[in-house]
């Protein structure tokens, strides 16, 4: 025998939800590896919003015939303001002295966009952006749902007054609201295989997950559900979809897309489930004890579990199991001083209550502490940055070598049709070719000297992400497979024909695009095979058109961010020593062997290898000479490349550049560089 429960009433199944979302994205944030999809929690999230949002207004405008917007805002600000504004002010105190003066400035920012709801839109620029800093660092990128959330209390209840208003004319409210979660749900369909950002991050492309819950909120009021014989297998069924996507979903699969379906229709299934009282549905399980306490706590864990993790992470980059656990101690510890001492005083506060303007006010002065916090914390890093602090900021913002001289030089996802890039002398006695990825890009700057120096030409071909090898690679920001990249090199082939150059030089970051034990991006990684008959396949067809190609090796991949790590390390008084990787851990071995035994059968082609330009027998230094060797983990910080014009001149044309730098060991063909 099954119940419905009454309208209102308080619903422990939706309690015990919250803790499975929260768990969700919290073991994923930790580095759960048994959760891939532990992400999805959020989307759980959003669907109990939808659903308990759109109960709540249903019923007022059941009574009143209207919505009473400020009243309803007013609660919502009591709600999460207050916890919100608090995490962020500790997060920029902690990071004062956790993170360096350059980042203390930029992720003042986020926390910026955070403090006024529109941290989503932020992350929608900054993500797109190739050259853009790594997310896992920034402590406030976990508000990016609770803006997607503010931006749906801010329109919902409109909504549903102007759908409210289509009953005389004998309109369902109901199948309004599913066509515009239909097309919601279309758009996010398509901008995940177009602009994932945009579908991940945008809030009206996030609208059909919360439509979803305030369907399953109108259905429940339905004489056909209240009549629903086999609600608790519904409520089952919907538990095991939540625990497939748990264990299923990845990174790696575009997101969110079609595959969201299954943990929202999951959520949605037991909430129609849960409106029904049942000794064998979920709900007598989700109603347990500890689900309920975590469920409570569900707000403030979600708040404070991803700054803990983030500056972890920073003070101890390789965290051990005790560590994570500890992590997650200080997450409770601090989620329990929040919620008891911070949310319930300031939402159960009757004073507040009392008047929609006290609420409104405080909604308005904790929105401007919170920017004017993060201006302050801005420019008090701005003020902190000493010379030498400076300096290493300064080589990671010339972040590309070749925008440094051509801001069209690399090529965006999208672009196809090639670009040719020229510098040198108008006469060349010698034209070069440069082709490849970001990691070609960052040889622009020697090759340039290079060319400058000699009375020489050079030419580059250069495009985000994609290789010269000719196979076809996955793209992790388009997840799918890069035909666009496919399609601009066949082009670059015919316009290097045409030039007939004397040498072309292969560069590429091949561990990112291959199975190995160094750098895992995704399961969409080829096998090191497939890569090397691809590194054939475009040394054979270029070899017919110059003089000579030249495969240059791939550089080291180093541990951290070099240019956070240094800086932080400047900061700290610490050297920078403590940000060198181990050569062991920084070089990748597998995938130049295979390069260089297949580039060896191709006449007129030869194998460079570069890494002793950065690396001795046991380290790869973050600093050499004074210089910042990266500017990230792999990219090449453009002063010293500058001087790297010597040696790699004498390992590509076995010449010298006089007055050049002459400390540097030089590069090899087929080899390592010369010890020193």
């Amino acid at each position: 025998m099954s119940m419905q429960a009454a309208p209102g009433t308080f619903r422990p199944d939706i309690e015990g939800l919250r803790a499975l979302a929260v768990s969700g994205v919290v073991a994923f944030h930790f580095g759960m590896t048994g959760l891939p999809g532990g992400f999805i929690g959020v989307d759980i999230f959003f669907v109990i919003s939808g659903y308990l949002i759109t109960r709540h207004l249903q019923q007022e405008i059941a009574r009143s015939g209207t919505v009473n917007l400020w009243r309803f805002y007013a609660r919502r600000a009591r709600r999460l303001l207050p916890a919100s504004l608090f995490v962020i002010l500790v997060t920029l105190i902690f990071g004062y002295f956790i993170l360096s003066p350059s980042e203390q400035q930029f992720y003042s920012k986020g926390s910026l966009f955070a403090s006024s709801y529109m941290i989503n839109l932020w992350l929608i620029r900054w993500t797109v952006d190739y050259f853009a800093s790594d997310a896992s660092n920034n402590p406030f990128i976990h508000y990016w749902s609770l803006s997607v959330e503010e931006q749906f209390y801010l329109v919902w209840p409109a909504l549903l007054l102007v759908l409210a208003r289509f009953r005389p004319a004998k309109r369902d409210p109901f199948l309004l609201l599913a066509a515009v979660a239909a097309v919601s749900l279309a758009l996010c369909w398509r901008l995940t295989a177009i602009s994932q950002p945009w579908a991940f991050y945008f809030s009206p492309l996030r609208a059909w997950e919360f439509a979803a819950g305030g369907l399953a909120s109108m259905a429940v009021s339905q004489e056909w559900a209240r009549r629903f014989r086999f609600s608790p297998a519904l409520g089952w069924l919907g538990l095991a979809l939540i625990a497939a996507a748990y264990l299923t979903v990845t990174e790696d699969i575009p997101f969110p897309g079609s595959i969201a379906l299954v943990p929202v229709l999951g959520t949605v299934m037991v909430l129609l489930s849960g409106a029904h009282e049942s000794r064998i549905g979920p709900r007598s399980i989700l109603g347990l004890q500890p689900f309920q306490e975590i469920g409570k706590l569900s707000y403030s864990l979600y708040l404070w579990h991803w700054p803990v993790i983030v500056y972890a992470g920073i003070l101890e980059p390789d965290l051990t199991i005790a560590h994570r656990l500890l992590c997650l101690a200080l997450t409770l510890v601090l989620s329990l001083f929040s919620y008891h001492f911070i949310e319930n005083p300031v939402r159960h506060s009757g004073w507040l209550a009392a008047k929609t303007s006290r609420s409104l006010g405080l909604a308005a002065m904790l929105t401007a502490t919170g920017a004017t916090v993060a201006y302050g914390s801005a420019a008090l890093a701005s003020f902190n940055l000493d010379s030498e602090q400076r300096q290493v900021l300064t080589s990671a913002e010339r972040k590309s070598a070749a925008r440094e001289f051509d801001s069209a030089c690399v090529l965006e996802r999208d672009e196809i049709a090639p670009r040719a890039c020229e510098f040198g002398a108008k006469n060349p006695k010698k034209t070069i070719v440069l082709f490849g990825d970001s990691h070609a890009d960052h040889w622009s700057t020697p090759l340039k000297r290079i060319a400058e120096n000699n009375g020489w030409r050079l030419v580059t071909y250069l495009k985000s992400s994609c290789p010269a090898a000719s196979v076809t690679t996955w793209n992790t920001v388009l997840a799918r497979n890069y035909s666009e990249c496919d399609e601009w090199r066949k082009l670059v082939f015919g316009q290097i024909a045409s030039l007939k150059p004397d040498v072309v030089i292969l560069s590429e970051y091949s561990s990112s695009y291959v199975q190995n034990d160094i750098n895992y991006i995704s399961s969409y990684q080829i096998d090191v095979s497939e890569w090397a008959k691809g590194i054939k396949r475009t040394v054979e067809t270029l070899k017919d058109t110059a003089s000579e190609v030249v495969v240059l090796r791939d550089g080291p991949l180093h541990k951290s961010y070099l240019d956070k790590c240094v800086a932080r390390a400047l900061w700290q008084d610490e050297s920078p020593s403590v940000c060198d990787t181990p050569r062991n851990e920084a070089v990748e071995e597998t995938i130049p062997a295979a390069e260089r035994k297949v580039v060896s059968e191709v006449g007129h082609a030869s194998y460079v290898d570069v890494v002793d330009l950065f690396c001795n027998k046991t380290t790869c230094p973050a600093v050499i000479d004074g210089k910042l060797t990266f500017r990230d983990r792999h990219h090449i910080a453009t002063p010293y490349a500058e001087s790297l014009a010597a040696p790699l001149q004498r390992a590509i044309f076995g010449e010298t550049i006089v007055g050049a730098l002459q400390d540097r060991p030089a590069a090899s063909k087929d080899g390592h560089a010369a010890p020193q």
